[in-house]
């Protein structure tokens, strides 16, 4: 299997794996008709294989990636959704953990993303988005793996500044990439082997990621696993899920069907299945049904066109219908430092043209100066003055920045 199947199964294994656990997010365990594959509704009222803050939040960062390294404009991306609905689904900012919230708060006020993030909240936010980073900086993993960890662990900070978010970004980042160069999964699962040794020398990890990072997960099963919005529990859940499991669809369901945060559940263990099975693993129709794809050949796809025309409609609707706020969300299940403020702005527009893209490109496409953002799947033909930066294939380079 290729590097860039890997690569892109991180990424697209990350959205797939948000948009199914969104119509079950804050659910409890057993208290829904188990997933088989995307559903409608959910508490932000979602169309079955739309997605959340998770796979928003990880094309702002792969969006910044393709530009280099360079926290700030990662915050300016996150605040660039949270604002005005840049990278989401259907336009606006719905859906916004509370720690998240608070990081980005503050960095409007301060502009500096390295003393940004909070230093209370313990939510699973910088692990839902981070595929981005192993998905550009894999060949550290041979190279430079403790650069590799201090970029997980800067990126994490930015809204997730506790050593519990950051050891935990930095674990998982070093397992993607592992997985996207090809390791076994027993190598990059081992707490001695080549992946996972040099992080667990470090005396300054939380008790409770050694505990997750050395197996935990191998020896519990569900109610001491939980899909909760807490990072421990998050990556252990993930971990869980993920570690035995046979083939991309089985990991992702096993992972969702915890419920409660199931959403982030699945995004972080849809990044781990994608690494490791890779794109093409994820079944056809999961791939086909998963919201605001991006065609090879949009620029003349009839339904691409039909497509933009609908966002059109909908996004003027939005605009004659003016912004709403829903706070507070989940009923009890997701813990505070995870609860969800929904923030509902209206936009100008959220269609416009979209361009080719050659199938090496993972992350999102600007169409229209950045008013339309949705996954790459199939291949195309990139023209690089469509996209209005042209820096998407960047994110793949092998030299890291």
């Amino acid at each position: 299997m290729s590097v860039i199947n890997r690569k892109r199964g991180a990424l697209i294994g990350l959205a797939v794996g948000d948009a199914m656990g969104a119509s079950i997010e804050f659910r409890a365990p057993g208290a829904f008709e188990p997933v088989t594959t995307y559903r409608a509704g959910g508490p932000f009222n979602l169309e079955a294989g739309q997605w959340t803050d998770d796979t928003s939040m990880a094309l702002a960062l792969a969006d910044s990636l393709g530009q280099g390294w360079d926290v700030n404009d990662q915050a300016r991306r996150y605040l660039s959704w949270w604002q005005g609905g840049k990278y989401s689904v259907n336009g606006v900012c719905f859906d916004i953990g509370g720690t998240t919230l608070s990081g980005l708060s503050n960095f409007s006020k301060t502009g500096d993303a390295t003393a940004s993030g909070s230093q209370i909240g313990q939510g699973n936010g910088s692990i839902m988005r981070l595929s981005p980073v192993s998905i550009r900086y894999s060949s550290l993993i041979a190279s430079d793996p403790a650069r590799l960890a201090a970029l997980a662990d800067a990126t994490s900070a930015v809204t997730h500044a506790t050593a519990e978010c950051r050891y935990a970004a930095r674990v998982l980042a070093l397992i993607l990439a592992g997985l996207i160069e090809g390791y076994t999964r027993e190598q990059v699962l081992a707490p001695q082997g080549p992946v996972l040794s040099s992080v667990l020398s470090d005396t300054d990890m939380p008790p409770a990621i050694a505990q997750v990072a050395h197996g935990s997960y191998r020896n519990n099963n569900p109610p001491a696993i939980r899909g909760t919005g807490h990072v421990v529990k998050s990556l252990e859940a993930s971990l869980w899920a993920f570690h035995d499991a046979a083939d991309f669809s089985s990991a992702v369901l096993k992972a969702v069907n915890l419920g409660e945060d199931s959403d982030s559940t699945g995004a972080v263990t849809g990044q781990l299945a994608g690494a490791f099975f890779g794109e093409t693993s994820i079944p056809a129709d999961w791939l086909a049904g998963l919201a605001r794809k991006i065609c090879g050949t949009a620029n003349r796809c009839s339904k691409c066109q039909a497509r933009r025309v609908d966002r059109r409609r909908r996004s003027v609707r939005r605009q004659s219908a003016g912004s709403a706020a829903v706070v507070g969300h989940g009923g009890g299940h997701r813990p505070r430092s995870r609860q969800r403020v929904g923030v509902r702005r209206s936009r100008a527009s959220a269609g416009g043209a979209v361009t080719e893209v050659p199938h090496e490109v993972v992350g999102p496409v600007d169409a229209e100066a950045g008013e339309a953002h949705g996954l790459v799947l199939a291949h195309g033909q990139r023209r690089r003055g469509d996209t209005g930066h042209g820096h998407e294939d960047r994110l793949l380079d092998d030299d890291a920045d």
